[in-house]
């Protein structure tokens, strides 16, 4: 039986990372693409030296580097990193066209190498760079997925567990919505630290700081980094979601997807709950909002639908 394989495009810091995640796994193959003309040898760079590793880790998985396409085929799920970073000050916005087309060409070969692949997209502005992956791999709606609330929530629950003492990995609460500064929506209403709600533990103020600190998370690393953008957080949210499909696991992850009637939103990629397994996107779930909650919901769809408005193709 055949094992596995994943496609990683981009190799910088997140794609290596993400490489490193998914190898020591030992769940498939990885294959890192990379055009030479932005990235030189160092996707091959990486490989070697990650596989040089495997020896201690006790791994069978193969990682390889590429130019091309060829050693991509049969793809079983692509992780699409390509594009821009942003920098101190950056909206995600401003990456838009640039990053687009960088992302409709690489997509576009990977669909034609691996017809039947899950497409998780990582490049910003991530809700809007799923309807350009979409377009260009003429994929169904559950097999481009967008990573985007993964992370979000991932710093949310972390600053939650920082704030109430306890284990990161008992607080369960969701970000959805977009997938910027000032579209995403941690869910405050349905977060649960061991079943307690948070507004029973912490007072308003402080949860609302919290909520502050979780919109601009991927900023303040931006801040403290001064010369490139957070890879550890993003690398393990996106690899729990590779791992979830290729094990068929059927984990109830936030991620984007494109809306069709959750909280009256249609056609447009947003972030909510889904069940990912086998194929992708199995199931999406739409959360029970405070009134306030939905309108944000309701509006970061809207904004991305504007954004997707200006994408030139």
């Amino acid at each position: 039986m055949a094992r596995k394989k994943v496609t990683i495009i981009g190799a910088g810091m997140t794609g290596g990372a993400m490489a490193q995640r998914l190898i020591e796994r030992n769940i498939c193959d990885v294959v890192l693409q990379d055009d030479p003309q932005f990235a030189g040898t160092m996707h091959f760079g990486k490989a070697l030296d990650e596989s040089q590793a495997m020896p201690w880790l006790g791994v069978s998985s193969r990682l390889s580097a590429t130019d091309g396409w060829d050693e991509t085929n049969n793809s079983d799920v692509i992780v699409c990193t390509a594009g821009a970073p942003r920098k101190p000050g950056m909206s995600r916005e401003e990456l838009l066209n640039g990053n687009a087309a960088i992302v409709r060409a690489k997509v576009a070969e990977a669909a034609k190498h691996s017809p039947n692949a899950v497409i998780i997209i990582f490049a910003n502005p991530m809700d809007a760079m799923c309807h350009v992956a979409l377009k260009a791999s003429g994929f169904p709606k559950e097999r481009v997925i967008g990573q985007g609330g993964m992370l979000d929530s991932s710093r949310y629950r972390y600053f939650v567990a920082d704030a109430v003492g306890v284990s990161p990995a008992d607080v369960h609460g969701y970000v959805i919505g977009g997938h910027t500064d000032t579209t995403m929506v941690p869910v405050v209403s349905q977060t649960r630290i061991g079943g307690v709600p948070l507004t029973d533990l912490l007072p308003a103020d402080q949860v609302q700081a919290l909520v502050a600190r979780a919109m601009r998370g991927g900023a303040e690393i931006g801040e403290l980094y001064k010369t490139g953008s957070a890879y550890y957080a993003p690398s393990a949210a996106t690899i729990a979601m590779v791992e979830a499909i290729l094990l068929d696991q059927r984990r109830l992850m936030p991620c984007s997807t494109l809306h069709q009637g959750e909280y009256g939103i249609k056609d447009v990629y947003s972030g909510t709950v889904c069940q990912l397994g086998e194929g992708g996107v199995q199931r999406r779930f739409e959360l029970p909002l405070t009134a306030e909650e939905k309108e944000k919901v309701v509006a970061a769809a809207k904004a991305t639908a504007d954004l997707v408005k200006l994408i030139t193709d």
